[in-house]
């Protein structure tokens, strides 16, 4: 979602920089060797690693080994091969999922690690704590330009809609167009419906980082980029349901983790920076659900 939506901006925003668009079919990351020859050769100025083993919460509850171990290797593979040939700037794509599950809101760069994490998320945020301190010691020891942007939960037309993979807000759309289509009355939400996320617009955050790029020596090791504001995940269902045009209601499955309470990132320091997202959630959720129904008429689509 977030590599695409970089691809798509940096063409329009920096047409004259030399753009490699690195995909599976080019080079399996969590081949450290491949990796490594693949990097020396390019040789370029900047990398964003914006390549991660990404889900939904009943993906990671039901395979956290893969979400440990992939990230693991592909995240050692990207930054011990830049680090090996001396590349000048790398921006690392983190996660939320590195801070405490409880503890103070909004969360700071400097609470990574100070309480337990949260249980659901706890494989893939272990791997992404462990990129985080990597890019920082790179840094700090060699005299490179590492960064790690820390973004909130994000969302944007190329996410994916898969009921098991899709993130929250991907997930609610298609399970409220197919209660729509099928004229269906309800739709089943996991928990209560209560817990807090903050959402950020994947193509706003790509613009940004295209800006940003060969200017990270100006940034802290860690930067925190969110919304700014948070909505319940009934909130975010009643969004999906506004831009499908439902008239259903939701039930709830209490049975369902919910996750942690809240996450909600302060983002002042990247707003010192310039940071300004400017996508409301209507607009947003509006460009995605189209994004779906475009999806549903490609073959195959999933």
């Amino acid at each position: 979602m977030l590599g695409t939506s970089l691809v798509e901006q940096w063409t329009e925003l920096r047409p004259d920089d030399e753009l490699h668009a690195i995909s599976r079919a080019d080079v399996d990351l969590t081949d450290s060797a491949a990796t490594a020859r693949y990097i020396e050769k390019l040789a370029p100025d900047t990398i964003v690693h914006a390549a991660a083993v990404v889900g939904g919460i009943a993906a990671k509850l039901a395979n956290p080994t893969r979400y440990l171990l992939d990230n693991l290797l592909v995240d050692t593979s990207v930054i011990s091969a830049a680090m090996r040939v001396s590349i000048p700037e790398l921006l690392y794509i983190g996660s939320a999922v590195v801070y405490p599950e409880h503890y103070r809101q909004p969360l700071l760069e400097g609470d990574m690690l100070a309480a337990p994490l949260e249980p659901a998320n706890e494989g893939y945020a272990i791997a992404k704590i462990a990129g985080t301190k990597l890019c920082e010691y790179a840094s700090s020891e060699f005299g490179l330009r590492y960064r790690v942007a820390v973004p909130s939960n994000l969302y944007g037309p190329h996410d994916h809609f898969s009921p098991t993979h899709g993130h929250l807000i991907a997930s609610a759309l298609r399970k409220v167009h197919e209660a729509h289509a099928s004229g269906a009355n309800t739709v089943s939400v996991w928990g209560d419906g209560l817990a807090r996320r903050e959402f950020t617009y994947a193509p706003d955050l790509a613009a940004w980082i295209v800006d940003q790029a060969g200017r990270l020596d100006r940034w802290p090791t860690m930067l925190n980029l969110g919304q700014g504001t948070d909505h319940s995940i009934t909130e975010y269902y009643e969004a999906a349901r506004d831009a499908v045009g439902f008239t259903g209601e939701f039930e709830y499955d209490t049975d369902k983790p919910s996750g942690t309470p809240q996450r909600l990132l302060d983002s002042a320091a990247a707003r010192e920076l310039g940071w300004s997202p400017s996508t409301t959630l209507e607009r947003g959720m509006a460009n995605v659900y189209a994004a779906y129904l475009a999806s549903m008429e490609r073959p195959h689509a999933s």
